[in-house]
């Protein structure tokens, strides 16, 4: 087999507004994963999808759809469970042996690292998340997943078991065509500072959290 995954080739019309632009092996300490790099055509936001095994569009293929998280995926900030989940979401593509994870770089739900850490600021004098994105003038959440649901697309998969707590990201890949066979909870363990971060996601997002037990 071709070391290089084959990106299939129906995509040079003008459906797809991403494009790949390298790919490499990427050992990590959950298993050998392909990373392959794209790029939006329409903005300068470009994405990474971690890879493992043969995508068959007519299997339903395990994906997360992961939001970059500066202070949680790289300085493992106990505000949030993202660098957790991310983790999670590699042990469980390796566990399976198939995969695709679409990381997306758009921090702060959209709104960028340095408003992020305002948010945070308000967090610190007592606001949720929701209450200091709009108390900064910014929407509940800027985030968009068209383009990752056009990556997935690119890899080969159609049929897909989503990795995910979030309803919206479940709409969104059925609205770019995808068949969401299944929604496969991602609840990790979490410690008491992001316990508000999460009731919020639940409470006023609709994010579908138990929230037994993961304190």
């Amino acid at each position: 087999m071709n070391d290089t995954l084959q990106v299939t080739q129906d995509r040079a019309t003008a459906e797809f507004t991403v494009r790949k632009e390298a790919e490499a092996k990427l050992p990590t300490e959950f298993g050998p994963f392909r990373i392959i790099g794209f790029r939006s055509t329409t903005s300068d936001e470009e994405f990474v999808a971690l890879v493992k095994g043969d995508i068959n569009a007519n299997v339903g293929t395990l994906v997360r759809i992961h939001s970059q998280c500066l202070t949680g995926d790289v300085f493992h900030s106990l505000k949030c469970d993202c660098g957790p989940q991310l983790q999670r979401a590699m042990e469980m593509v390796q566990e399976e042996g198939a995969g695709i994870i679409v990381y997306q770089h758009q921090e702060g739900r959209g709104i960028g690292i340095i408003n992020k850490i305002r948010a945070y600021a308000l967090q610190d004098q007592g606001a949720d998340t929701i209450e200091a994105n709009l108390q900064l003038g910014f929407d509940i959440d800027h985030r968009e997943y068209g383009q990752c649901a056009e990556i997935i697309k690119l890899l080969g998969a159609r049929r897909v078991r989503l990795m995910s707590n979030n309803p919206d990201k479940v709409k969104a890949l059925r609205d770019a065509g995808l068949d969401v066979v299944e929604r496969v909870p991602i609840e990790v363990k979490a410690q008491a500072p992001a316990f508000n971060y999460l009731l919020t996601k639940k409470e006023k997002l609709g994010h579908l959290l138990q929230l037994n037990g993961i304190f």
